[in-house]
């Protein structure tokens, strides 16, 4: 394994396949300003900056190092916090920005919270307060002083540009060097016992042939707690992020295609160009951190009963590639799943990708989340809607829920209630009391059964309202005013 770290090239022989990024640096280099809060990528204090090659740039990004497993980042820069300044130097701006507006409190989740401004710093020339708040919805304080901290995010860039780790110097001549000696031949595959990572479909294909009990990983966002949390040993794992094919999005005149390795933080702008409708739980999936290593259809492959892109994609009617040895296959998403963490999924196949239909024009489009934190929490119910009109009846109509049973899904039986039918309140009420014929929820810690249903006719009543006021019922910015 080949990477850079704080400006140095490093070589590392076979490393264990399931040791984290924050383990390696704090036990083996002694960086220990990278903080273990959580390990479960939910905290943001061991978040670390990450440079990947894209084009002609270099793309920098804020990573949680506590569930990212190290061999993935071979070719890559990873910058800690102790990189900023040197001793002998002048504090880098986001660094001086935080002293400046006194926004360290107890000062251990600070070195996460300098990273995760870093990163943004890297790839923004200027920032206004909700996009400071947006790159640290990853990162919590438990001593709550949140204001001082964000007024640092704005302040950073009214400062001088640094002699080290500016925008120019870290996308650069010098740092696309550093990263160009990393990369590897095409031919040329990073490989050992307990992890392989293929550089083509084909040769994918045959990884997973050779070794049908193996692990696909993506970026190890739900992997990487079965580590950290459960203490699980993995099988070999396969890494599906060095093949280029499965980076591929594109749009065409039926929809959008969205690669097996493309990141959250790239699918998501792509999905909400193509149906603008989902531009709140966009912003409210998982935290920057999260999205900028998990992958799309990794959480599709995960098939989590909360898992919120499941009912935004099943309303879109999505549809799945799905390839074993030379064979693809194409597979609606909605047939995908068959039960609790049970998938379509043969022995040694794997998802190639996800082509997600452009809603018609006419097309009403809504997507909704319930949870206890606007920010970076797991659902207790959410929904997405899509509605089609002919002459005042509804003729096309796809309801898929989250959270109330075993797999997310479609309500099949209130979508029969609404077809063909006026959408009026007497056809809402048939609509709102068929939701029990379709679903049987559980209660949880994050929600009672009655709950949930309740909930789920509440969001078809506001998806209800909202369509008749053409105007959302929704939280803007970060002053909780209701639009």
């Amino acid at each position: 394994m080949r990477f850079v770290l704080n400006g140095q090239e490093r070589r590392l022989p076979r490393p264990d396949p399931t040791r984290t990024l924050l383990e390696y640096l704090r036990e083996d280099c002694g960086l220990t300003g990278t903080k273990e809060g959580c390990a479960e990528g939910d905290c943001g204090a061991c978040t670390v900056a990450v440079g990947r090659r894209g084009g002609d740039a270099v793309q920098w990004r804020a990573v949680n190092s506590c569930i990212r497993f190290l061999p993935t980042l071979d070719g890559c820069e990873i910058v800690t916090v102790e990189a900023l300044s040197a001793p002998d130097q002048p504090l880098h701006p986001v660094q001086q920005a935080l002293v400046d507006c006194h926004a360290s409190q107890c000062g251990f989740c600070t070195p996460g919270f300098v990273m995760s401004l870093f990163a943004l710093y890297l790839s923004t020339a200027r920032a206004d307060r909700d996009q400071v708040v947006e790159a640290l919805s990853g990162n919590l304080c438990r001593c709550t002083g949140y204001r001082p901290i964000i007024d640092a995010g704005v302040a950073m860039f009214d400062a001088p540009a640094p002699a080290h780790w500016s925008r120019e110097s870290a996308g650069g001549t010098e740092a696309r060097t550093r990263l160009d000696a990393l990369r590897r031949r095409d031919d040329e595959t990073l490989s050992y016992p307990g992890f392989h990572a293929p550089r083509s479909l084909d040769a994918l294909a045959q990884a997973c042939a050779d070794a049908p009990g193996a692990l696909l990983l993506g970026g190890g966002t739900d992997v990487g707690l079965w580590v950290t949390k459960s203490l699980r040993e993995l099988p070999p794992l396969v890494y599906t992020g060095e093949v280029a094919a499965l980076h591929e999005m594109r749009r065409d005149a039926t929809g959008l295609w969205i690669g097996a390795a493309v990141t959250l933080t790239d699918a998501w702008p792509a999905l909400v160009t193509l149906c603008p409708a989902l531009a709140e739980q966009a912003a409210r999936f998982a935290s920057p951190p999260v999205r900028n290593s998990g992958t799309l259809c990794g959480n599709l492959a995960n098939g989590s009963p909360i898992g919120d892109s499941l009912p935004v994609l099943l309303a879109l009617d999505a549809t799945l590639e799905l390839r074993c040895g030379a064979q693809s296959r194409r597979l609606p998403l909605g047939e995908f799943y068959l039960g609790y963490q049970r998938k379509d999924l043969r022995a040694a196949e794997f998802i190639v990708g996800v082509h997600v239909p452009a809603p018609s024009a006419t097309a009403i489009v809504a997507s909704y989340k319930i949870a206890k934190r606007v920010d970076q929490d797991i659902s207790a119910v959410s929904a997405a809607f899509l509605l089609d009109f002919t002459a005042g009846a509804v003729t096309t109509v796809r309801l898929a829920f989250g959270g109330l049973a075993a797999t997310a899904r479609r309500a099949t039986a209130t979508e029969g209630a609404l077809t063909g039918k006026p959408w009026d309140e007497a056809t809402l009420q048939d609509a709102v009391s068929a939701l029990a014929r379709d679903f049987t929820p559980l209660s949880d810690m994050r929600a009672s059964a009655a709950y949930r249903l309740d909930a789920a006719g509440a969001l078809l009543r506001r998806f209800h309202a909202e369509t008749l006021a053409s105007r959302p019922l929704r939280v803007t910015g970060t002053t909780g005013q209701i639009a």
